[in-house]
């Protein structure tokens, strides 16, 4: 590069994983955006405990490598990787009409970064820095309502009450007339189901006879469960992801005499139905507008400081962590 085609540089540290539970931060140098891109500085970020707790513990299908790589990821799975999709900051430089707003991307957790402009989701004003991280888990569950085809006054079920399935339920609760309710074995997620407005249930105690069913807990037992909870000729909507795992399910039995429709989701293309009409941008600012609603707050969990994010990795994404998500704060 010539001294004339130079760009000014800008510091910037980033997450990468780096072996199976080990992570650190490393830095890196960031050019100054070109025409049509954007430099955000980060606010906060999201920590997945679906897909990104796969990643850490190395458990990604090499089947899966190519599909699953963001446009925004640095290195290769499994490892080293920069990985991590609900990155939320504020526009230092770039287009006038983005600078100095809050916007989303699906960015690796890092303090800055740069982007293509039409990357970057404006937030509205109305809508808290910190709830906007939950937008990638919010689009997912908008996506597994759409492939269950829920309707008003229909029974909806959501085993498994994680992140993606509160948010799957809260969305549900919103259909006029719907009744909802969050299966979960930890008694303690009923305060946060009840706080969004829906039921919640232990597995014994689940209703049965459902219109919807969708499976969010990520076990072999969860989905069990959730085809067991299905009415004659109702659907089933598979919106975890296993990464290397392999599920027994009960299709013996009364599967095919009640017609059950297991329907997978990922979030990674929209919803059959819609996709002739719905692009992936016009999906995710619509699901930025769902964000306006205070009650999504109590989802947040735990914030922990960027520079000491490393050391608590193994406990945040261990499968016993308490709460349904946790913040990385900038």
């Amino acid at each position: 590069m010539k001294a004339s085609d130079q760009r000014p540089m800008t510091a910037a540290r980033a997450l990468w994983y780096v072996a199976a539970g080990k992570a650190e931060l490393r830095e890196s140098v960031l050019a100054e955006p070109r025409a049509g891109e954007v430099m955000v500085r980060a606010l906060y970020s999201g920590l997945s405990r679906g897909t990104e707790r796969l990643v850490f513990e190395g458990r990604i299908p090499p089947s899966e490598y190519a599909r699953m790589r963001l446009p925004t990821q640095e290195g290769e799975f499994s490892f080293p990787v920069k990985y991590g999709y609900a990155a939320v900051g504020v526009v230092e430089a770039g287009p006038a009409e983005l600078k100095g707003r809050a916007v989303f991307a699906l960015h690796p957790h890092q303090d800055r970064f740069v982007l293509p402009a039409s990357a970057a989701v404006p937030i509205p004003d109305r809508i808290p820095a910190r709830r906007a991280v939950l937008t990638a888990n919010l689009e997912t569950a908008l996506n597994a309502l759409w492939d269950g085809r829920a309707g008003p006054c229909d029974r909806v079920v959501v085993v498994g009450g994680g992140l993606v399935g509160l948010l799957a339920a809260a969305l549900a609760a919103r259909l006029p007339g719907a009744e909802v309710t969050v299966v979960d074995k930890d008694q303690g997620r009923a305060p946060l189901a009840q706080g969004l407005g829906v039921a919640f249930a232990r597995p014994e105690a689940a209703p049965r006879e459902a219109d919807l069913v969708i499976h969010a807990s990520a076990s072999e037992s969860g989905l069990a469960l959730a085809l067991e909870l299905a009415g004659e000729e109702a659907t089933v909507v598979e919106a975890s992801w296993h990464g290397k795992d392999r599920i027994g399910l009960p299709l013996g039995g009364a599967f095919h005499s009640r017609r059950l429709r297991l329907v997978s989701s990922q979030v990674g293309a929209v919803a059959p139905e819609r996709r002739s009409r719905w692009t992936l941008r016009r999906r995710l600012e619509a699901t930025v507008r769902l964000l306006a609603d205070d009650r999504l707050d109590l989802l947040l969990g735990e914030e922990i400081p960027f520079a000491e994010l490393p050391r608590h990795l193994p406990r945040l994404l261990a499968t016993d962590a308490a709460g349904v998500g946790a913040l990385v704060r900038y």
